[in-house]
């Protein structure tokens, strides 16, 4: 009975934001604990654990799973130290396995390793020596390392942005261990750097360009002797040394097949480079908008989101309509927890008077004065609509401020669905105006019914104004930072075949 032993780490860092994430903020489990979390979602462990389950011969090893709250600043130093220790205690004190599947992120970063996941990698395989195949799961943001290629026997990736494809990214990475343990795959894979940073709605895979890019990628992998393709765009937000896009293509022993694939799917992101870029609104247009626009306005604040790594705690977009004079209905959300602590001690029904944003990164949000009414409190615990992971933005409070409804929360929490605006009574259709701190959400949840759609340009520690942030650590020249870029496919190719 083959045993494959299982682990995730996972979060999504921004280097720009200036609040250090720590171990505390990630939900930690153990053993048999893993299976009850991912037991009735659709994350790729579930995915994998389908797979796996559906298989009588196959006996699985959970061993230790670190999840992130939410995307945040880098892990500090003593919050990595301890992740990786109970990681690799957990795969050291393991009974011996046959395979591994780890569901790892891809854009993590820490304040004393900038390849966190390469490092877990390099490390396991000192454990577990060179001959057990690992095979991993990566967000298609994440910054794909040779050291990630070379310590790992294969990849696959998401296929959708906005990501919808979790659990169906786990089953094929769960297909291809088995396949490797059963000599049926012998993969080896080619990738190749292409040096531009990305953004924007080209990136939506339904309707944009990049769409057609993974579509290409998804051909190749359901072709005969294809086993995983894709195109890794990186997350410009996480400024390390590795910090660039790149295509990847895994096929079943067919190296000079995967080295072409890969240069193909390379070329054709870095054809279309120019129209990857997000078209910004300013702050004052956007404003405008929302006042002369009948129906729902999307203000999208992506520089400011949670899921990208971003604190949350922008005012910029409420301090607008404030000073424009806005006097339609609004709905914000917002990371403050001194102002949640001020809405707590004013209780329900009471007037709170405090100051709002700018709480965590106030380099570039000064705290604005409010005086607003306190709605609703809550422990800030909730369902996501969705994968139905549980959430928790920490005690929560809901303001109402002449017709701007805020839900200011003690902790970040992920943004792209309503989730915590449904968790506080909040429709957002019932609103003339709605920020959005998510560069992009499945369009049922927003873009659908309303009315219009403003991609804001916000100061923040995920702007997609990439020249604000100032890159110190990835390597230049590289599109959009720099002017002048050239590009010559390189491939390099990984197989642990024989190994």
């Amino acid at each position: 009975m083959p045993q494959v032993l299982v682990a995730e780490c996972k979060q999504e860092s921004s280097s720009f934001n200036p609040l250090l994430s720590r171990y505390e903020d990630f939900a930690v489990a153990v053993g048999g604990e893993i299976l009850a979390r991912h037991r009735g979602v659709k994350s790729e462990m579930a995915g994998a654990l389908n797979v796996f389950g559906s298989r009588p011969d196959v006996q699985v090893v959970p061993t230790f799973s670190a999840r992130s709250i939410t995307s945040g600043g880098e892990l500090d130093a003593a919050g990595f130290d301890r992740i990786a220790r109970e990681f690799l205690d957990a795969i050291r004190t393991a009974p011996a396995v046959d395979g591994v599947y780890f569901a790892l992120h891809g854009a993590m970063a820490a304040e004393n390793e900038h390849d966190t996941e390469g490092y877990l990698l390099v490390e396991t395989r000192k454990i577990l020596g060179e001959r057990i195949p690992i095979v991993l799961s990566l967000d298609l943001h994440g910054i794909l390392t040779d050291r990630m290629l070379a310590a790992s026997d294969a990849i696959t990736m998401y296929h959708t942005y906005p990501h919808v494809d979790f659990y169906e990214t786990g089953q094929r990475a769960a297909r291809l261990l088995l396949g490797i343990l059963t000599g049926e795959i012998r993969p080896v894979t080619a990738a190749v750097t292409v040096p531009a940073l990305v953004r924007g709605d080209e990136l939506i895979t339904a309707t944009g360009l990049l769409g057609g890019i993974i579509r290409h990628a998804q051909t190749i992998e359901a072709s005969p002797g294809g086993i995983a393709a894709g195109m890794f765009i990186g997350n410009p937000f996480t400024d390390v040394p590795g910090l660039c896009s790149r295509s990847l293509v895994t096929t079943d022993g067919d190296a000079p097949r995967a080295e072409r694939e890969a240069v193909r799917l390379a070329e054709q992101l870095w054809g279309v480079r120019e129209r990857l870029q997000a078209s910004l609104t300013p702050l004052d247009e956007a404003a405008r908008i929302a006042m002369a626009t009948q129906g729902t306005v999307i203000l999208t604040d992506a520089a400011d989101a949670t899921s990208s790594g971003a604190p949350g705690d922008s005012n910029a977009i409420l301090r607008v309509l404030v000073s424009s004079g806005y006097a339609k209905r609004a709905l914000i959300p917002i990371v403050d927890p001194p102002a949640v602590q001020a809405a707590f001690a004013a209780g329900v029904g009471n007037i709170v008077r405090t100051l709002l944003g700018g709480a965590l990164d106030p380099k570039r949000h000064q705290p604005l004065p409010i005086t607003a009414r306190v709605q609703m409190l809550s422990d800030g615990r909730f369902k996501s609509e969705s994968h139905g992971d549980d959430w928790n933005a920490g005690p929560t409070a809901v303001l109402a401020a002449d017709g701007i409804t805020l839900i200011v929360t003690s902790r970040a929490v992920s943004l792209y669905d309503r989730s915590l605006f449904l968790a506080h009574g909040q429709d957002p259709a019932r609103f003339d105006a709605v920020v959005v701190k998510s560069p992009h959400c499945q369009e049922r949840f927003f873009k659908a019914w309303a009315a219009a759609h403003v991609n804001v340009d916000a100061p923040g520690a995920t702007s997609a104004n990439l020249k604000s942030l100032g890159h110190t650590r990835c390597a230049r020249p590289i599109f959009r930072l720099d002017a002048s870029v050239e590009f010559q496919p390189r491939v390099k190719v990984f197989s642990r075949t024989g190994r």
